[in-house]
Parts: structure tokens; sequence; C-alpha cells
């Protein structure tokens, strides 16, 4: 028996056409493909994108490819667009989705970073804006109550990175420099750790800056951690579970300071599809923008209150516990926070808090933790929330296939199929054991007839 020794496969010169495999569509991005086809998605971004390519040199990659590509990040849970690109080139089926042949080579990941960054934000939104007019279409999006709360992303940057704003100094030498000054000429790195750890305001974004990612800010996690992160805010429609508008803030940026402008593109946004979709539609959306914000105690302020109460809003934000307030010259802030404090202690309020608990919460663990963008790959505002708005737009569509297949990701198709076939195999058991309990039964029936007509024999 011989042996295969390296570099003796000879790749065939020719390769009939026939004689090639040819690929398995999953079901889930076939019925996709052909939603997006039915309404000229391809059609809709090339015109859109249109402004962003030349009609001369080498040709790009299609718009329509590109936005797939990243409806694929979120469908697949891939958190990089390197990791997209190789998935996108190892499927059959993600490469039926995206229109590949198996002789066409998939871009690879700087292709689709370079489009990335040639088509704006604008572009962009405008993406996201089109899949809610799909939405509005089905009647998955009212406009009529929305939820907006916040989270935090890791940014694609380190700590130990950081330098001094004033100097440029790095954190580590600063750290020497505090220690020569104390006395210490050759300190330990647990002599720096022991000196750091007693230094008040430490990690001031006053002071320090990432050079890489200027727009990444110290902060602290939801899981206690500090990182450099980022802040991302959603608009959800509390009716039908869509995500509005999403927007994206630096991480220690208040919540009653971020609030003004996510509910700005929420109202731009319903208003735009309202405008869109007209009046005459099966189950028309606000053309007013939202009429009532649900929002946790972060965004509870006096401020915040009258605004809304001012743009004709009802909220229903909940209240934290401050104690009595005194309120001499503040009549139109107590009227807007005793009207609050009225509508969440009502039933309807109680309903609305609890929504938004679900709702929103439902959304982020979409997008971040199964979808895979709780720590990003990106770097600057400006690249981040381009992904973020396509991810947005990916949950979105998954309402839409939820709606018509039953199944809101490629995911949820599998595990679906998973648990019919587990439950096809428990209902054969059991018929099998009432099978056997009948026989049994049966056989008992006969023996006790047989005892019973010996012993009347005997008798």
């Amino acid at each position: 028996m011989g042996k295969r020794g390296p570099g003796e496969k000879q790749a065939p010169i020719w390769i009939e056409a026939a004689s090639l495999a040819t690929p398995a569509a999953h079901p889930f991005y076939e019925r996709l493909n052909q939603l997006l086809d039915q309404r000229g998605f391809d059609r809709f971004a090339e015109e859109t994108c249109r402004p962003f390519y030349s009609r001369t040199g080498r040709p790009g990659l299609p718009p329509g490819i590109y936005f797939r590509l990243l409806l694929v990040g979120y469908f697949e849970g891939l958190d990089s667009e390197r990791g997209i690109a190789w998935r996108a080139a190892d499927s059959f089926a993600l490469r039926s989705f995206l229109g590949f042949e198996l002789h066409q080579r998939t871009p690879d990941h700087t292709t689709i970073s370079r489009t990335r960054r040639l088509i704006d934000i604008d572009t962009h939104r405008t993406v996201f804006t089109w899949v809610l007019g799909m939405l509005a279409e089905e009647g998955l999006l009212k406009g009529n109550t929305v939820a907006i709360d916040g989270t935090t992303l890791e940014a694609n940057a380190a700590l130990r990175s950081i330098v001094r704003r004033d100097t440029g100094v790095p954190y580590e030498e600063f750290l020497i420099e505090l220690a020569k000054e104390s006395g210490i000429e050759t300190p330990t790195r647990e002599q720096l750790a022991k000196l750091d750890r007693k230094r008040p305001h430490k990690g001031s974004n006053q002071d320090w800056v990432n050079p890489h990612d200027p727009d990444a800010q110290i902060t602290k996690m939801k899981d206690g951690r500090t990182h450099l992160a980022h802040k991302a805010e959603h608009a959800v429609d509390l009716e039908t579970g869509a995500v509005v508008a999403v927007t994206l803030h630096p991480a220690t940026a208040g919540d009653t300071n971020t609030i003004c402008e996510t509910l700005t593109q929420c109202g731009e946004q319903i208003r735009e599809v309202a405008v869109e979709t007209g009046p005459e539609a099966e189950q028309p959306v606000n053309p007013e923008g939202p009429a009532a914000v649900v929002l946790d105690k972060g965004y509870h302020s006096s401020d915040v209150l009258v605004v809304l109460k001012e743009v004709g809003v009802r909220s229903y934000c909940s209240e934290p516990a401050r104690g009595q307030r005194k309120w001499a010259g503040k009549e139109e802030e107590q009227q807007a926070v005793y009207q609050n404090r009225r509508r969440i202690r009502g039933e309807s309020g109680k309903q609305l808090l609890r929504q938004r608990g679900e709702r929103v919460e439902r959304s982020f663990a979409h997008l971040y933790e199964t979808g895979r963008m709780r720590r990003t790959h990106l770097r600057r505002h400006d690249n981040i929330i381009k992904r973020l708005l396509i991810h947005a737009s990916a949950f979105n569509l998954g309402l839409i296939m939820r709606k018509a297949c039953g199944y809101g990701t490629p995911r949820g198709f599998g595990d679906a199929a998973s648990s019919c076939l587990l439950a096809l195999r428990i209902l054969c058991g059991l018929l099998r054991c009432a099978e056997f309990m009948d026989s049994q039964n049966s056989e008992q029936i006969i023996g006790n007839g047989r005892a019973h007509g010996n012993a009347l024999s005997i008798s």
C-alpha cells in the first residue's frame, strides 16, 4: 500500500459544469431571499448606493450582496467581518443565499470593510427604514407606544493602551513616574499595582484616552468589569417588538442626555414609514410618531418629563425612591412628575412597564448575545453604527420570517426540526409501549380464563 506524499495531488485543468455539486439551499435563507426579491431589495440597494460606485475601474461588491453579508452576521451569530467572510466561503447554503456559484470566489473581509467605509451612515439608515416599511406592510409596526433603553458594548480597544490626554504618556509609564516620585527607584509590577489601587479617580475619561479608538470610554460593564465601551440605545415598538431606532453614544453618557436623540430618530423613522405606506394600508402606522414612551428609572428627570409633555408624548417612567421633594417655584416640573406618577400607578401603566422589560431586553439578547455584537470588532462610532443598523434590520426581518414561516432565525428553524424529530420518536415509543401493554393484558385475560375453566372442571 502506497503513501500519500505532500504536493502529489494535481488539480484537473477542465471541470465539467454538470459534474459540479449542486449547493443545497437552506429553507430559511431560501424563503428570506424570496421575501427580499418580491420587494425588489437588490434594485433598491443599487439605486440607493449608486453615488458611491464608479462606472470605471474594477467592479465593486454589489450593494445587495454587501447588505446580505451583514444580515448573515446576525442570523449566524458572527461578530466580525472576517468571520462573515469565512462563513460565506465555507457554506453552500450561504453561497446560494448570496448568489454565488461554486466556481465563483466569495468576497473577503477586506472587500466587506472597504465597502462599509465607502457607503455612508445615511444610506445604511435608509436600508433600515426600508425594512421598517416591510414591517408596516405586514402589520408588524404600529408606532403608538415605544420603549427606550440602553446597554453597553465592549469596545475593540484595551485599557492597557490608554494614554494621557495632555502629555500622551502611556499608563504604565505614568505609574512608574509616580513610583519614582514616591521613592521607589525600580518598582515591580506588584508595587505598581499596589500604588495604582490606592489612587482616587484613576480611570477618569477626562484624563485618559485610547489613541486607537478615541470614541471608546472607560466604564463599568453590566457584569461589574471595567472596560472601554460604547453605549447603544434602542427604541422598540411595544405592540410588536420591532426595533424602530438604534443610536450610539459615549459609554458614560447619561440616559437623560441620550433619550432626546433616540426619541427624535424614532419619530422620524415612524413618520417616514407612515408616509411611504400611506393611510390606506391595512393597519396604518401612526403618522404623528409615538404618542407614549415607556422608560426605566434611569431616565427619570424633571427636565425629561417636562420636555416629553411639551412635545405631546405621554411618559410612563419608573420613579426612583428619592424621598420628599421641594417644589417651590417649580410648578411645571411638579405637574409633569405628578402626572407621570399617576400614569405608572394605573393598571395600564404597570402593564406597559412589564412589557418594556420583556420587549427591550429581548432585542438586546437577540442582537448582542445570540447575535454576538456585545463586543464590537470595529472602531469609532461611524463604523459601529453602520453595523448596528443592519444588525437591527436583520432582527426586524426575523419578525417577518417568524410570521411567515414560524421561525425568526435559521438556528430556530433547525431547533424546531430537531424538536419535531424528537417528538416523533417519543410518539413512536409511546405507541410501542401501548401495543406491548395491550399484548400483556390479552395474555393475562387468556390465562385467567384458562384458570377459571380448570377450576370449574375440578368442581
